[in-house]
């Protein structure tokens, strides 16, 4: 260590900090990544595995079930990532208002979903959309209704359900990026609006929208990838039915693996195809990113 530059002895200690880190990442990320990958190439069941090549990749694409869980969503994709990221900039928005009291105790309520657990906050929800639960009574109360609904064994209703609780528990989270986005804009430019006369919607649409372009890409990006890998709110409230109605890829992989006669490299392509679509979209969601940023 003597004979050693100062710099090269701060690079040494800089990869020996770094070390640990980086040996937790390789083995427990891409080594499993790398596995998972060479599994899907094998068939067969617990050590009586062989190497079929392509063969589960083609099955895929014969799987009603895979097709269905796609479908489904594909569904909530399209639905609930807009809804979710139009509501949180409207609730960012208002959240940032100088002269809105109580802020902190607000901004705490938005984001209380996200820390709620899982399975108890699917739980809660699936009281609420029970046939004796609030929604069915309120909805008979007001006349909405003549005669209560079973909202989780209907295929309509039931996708609306889980749309609903993604909504409710993810709103926040993206909220808080839209509110950090904000408060890093100059406020002179929103007072220059004012002063030419603009009203707050033309400021939202055409000033807010705008400069948070790149954290909105960022957030459809995020969106994206937890929405086509949905598993527990699927699991708790529907268990992916009525029939196969509300069935999600990674609800799928989970059944291949355990619940149905585990094979574990069929499962392991069912993995990599979520891989392969969240990167698709993802491209897909940036190209038009740089487009609209030109």
């Amino acid at each position: 260590m003597k004979h050693y530059s100062l710099e090269k002895k701060l690079k040494l200690f800089g990869w020996l900090f770094v070390a640990p880190a980086s040996l937790l990442i390789i083995v427990l990320s891409f080594y499993p990544m790398i596995y998972s990958f060479i599994l899907s190439l094998q068939s067969g069941v617990a050590n009586n595995l062989h190497f079929t090549g392509l063969r589960n990749y083609v099955r895929l694409f014969k799987d009603a079930n895979f097709k269905t869980s796609v479908v489904n969503v594909l569904i909530y994709l399209v639905i609930q990532v807009p809804v979710m990221l139009v509501l949180a900039l409207i609730l960012s928005t208002i959240l940032n208002q100088k002269d809105l009291k109580l802020k902190g105790v607000f901004r705490t309520l938005v984001f209380l979903p996200c820390v709620t657990s899982l399975v108890s906050s699917a739980l809660v929800f699936k009281s609420l959309f029970a046939l004796d639960g609030f929604v069915n009574r309120f909805c008979l109360w007001l006349g909405v209704l003549n005669e209560p609904i079973n909202f989780l064994m209907d295929p309509f209703w039931a996708k609306a359900a889980i749309i609903i609780v993604i909504t409710w528990r993810w709103t926040g989270y993206n909220t808080i990026f839209y509110l950090a986005g904000l408060q890093n804009l100059d406020d002179s430019i929103f007072e220059a609006a004012v002063v030419d006369g603009a009203s707050p919607t033309y400021q939202f649409f055409h000033i807010t929208v705008p400069l948070l372009r790149p954290v909105i890409l960022l957030t459809a990006i995020m969106s994206t990838n937890g929405t086509l890998q949905i598993f527990d709110e699927v699991k708790n409230l529907t268990n992916g039915g009525p029939g196969m109605a509300t069935l999600s890829i990674s609800q799928y992989i989970y059944n291949l693996s355990f619940r149905l006669n585990p094979q574990f490299g069929y499962a392991a392509a069912v993995s990599w195809a979520i891989l392969f679509m969240v990167a698709i979209l993802s491209f897909v969601q940036m190209q038009i990113g740089d487009k609209d940023s030109d």
